[in-house]
């Protein structure tokens, strides 16, 4: 894959100085490497801050989502990495109002590792920290196992309702229920065409021939349900949309929110594209 880049090395850094550039009534970045992207109002005093993060390469994800009735602030790792466990510490600082931080990612190694570590040293400095973390991807493990499963584009639905929830005031109990609640309401199942493409590689993660396709894979490139013979789209919307039915906890009547999106692929053609579906009447 073509890629219009200057330093591969650099590519996270240009990243955010180009999106604070952009926007800077919105966005500063922090900490002593640059890699805490905070809003410019990521602190309201008596409200519940919310934090996020985790490695670069899910646009919009994680930046995406620091905002006006979203997170405070976010810590940016590089290209599929967690972020160090200072610029977590860092984001929730910044986003502490007194009334508590929700740190909220998703289900990742790196991730967890490093905002649990965070976590202990702001309850030392004492700030009442909880965490909730995305659990959405559905070909990542099977619903008895629900708490391993990877967090993907669900982490949207969280950021919005817990977000929300946090604007009236609610207490750092009420917010991280709703989250988890979000959590709970959410699946999703991703299929892919291509390869991505790491920038300090510059190599494809793995192979498929032109006429493959793979169902079912992470969005770091993790093992998928099939490989196979790429499908027509209706067959395949079909299949994507019968394994989320079967979790999805929803009855005939109620709300259910659809969101299509590329799986963070920049190309203008969708190499890989995935389905979401939020059960709304479960998180009410």
């Amino acid at each position: 894959m073509k890629k219009i880049l200057n330093d591969p090395a650099r590519y996270v850094d240009d990243m955010l100085d180009g999106l604070c550039a952009a926007y800077p009534q919105h966005y500063r970045r922090a900490g002593d490497n640059g890699r805490v992207l905070a809003h410019a109002d990521s602190a309201t005093a008596g409200k519940v801050g919310i934090v996020t993060g985790g490695g670069s390469g899910h646009l919009p994800l994680f930046h995406g989502y620091v905002g006006p009735g979203l997170a405070g602030a976010c810590a940016i790792g590089n290209v599929f990495a967690g972020p160090r466990v200072d610029d977590c510490l860092t984001a929730m600082r910044l986003s502490d109002g007194g009334a508590g931080i929700l740190q909220l990612y998703g289900n990742y190694g790196g991730d967890k590792m490093n905002f649990d570590m965070a976590q202990e040293f702001a309850e030392m400095e004492g700030i009442d920290v909880k965490s909730v973390r995305m659990t959405d991807d559905i070909a990542s493990a099977p619903l008895a196992k629900q708490h391993e499963r990877r967090g993907v584009a669900g982490l949207v639905y969280a950021y919005k309702l817990a977000g929300a929830k946090a604007d009236t005031g609610a207490s750092l109990t009420e917010v991280t229920a709703t989250a988890e609640k979000a959590v709970a309401a959410c699946r999703f199942i991703g299929v892919v065409l291509s390869a991505c493409v790491v920038p300090e590689s510059g190599r494809p993660a793995f192979s498929l021939t032109e006429d493959e396709m793979e169902f079912g894979m992470g969005i770091h490139g993790e093992p998928s349900i099939w490989r196979g013979k790429i499908r027509p789209a209706a067959a395949l919307a079909d299949d994507m949309l019968a394994r989320l039915w079967e979790e999805i906890p929803a009855a005939r009547g109620d709300r259910i929110s659809l969101m299509v999106n590329s799986l963070g692929a920049t190309s203008m053609e969708m190499s890989g594209f995935s389905l979401t579906l939020c059960a709304l009447n479960s998180c009410a």
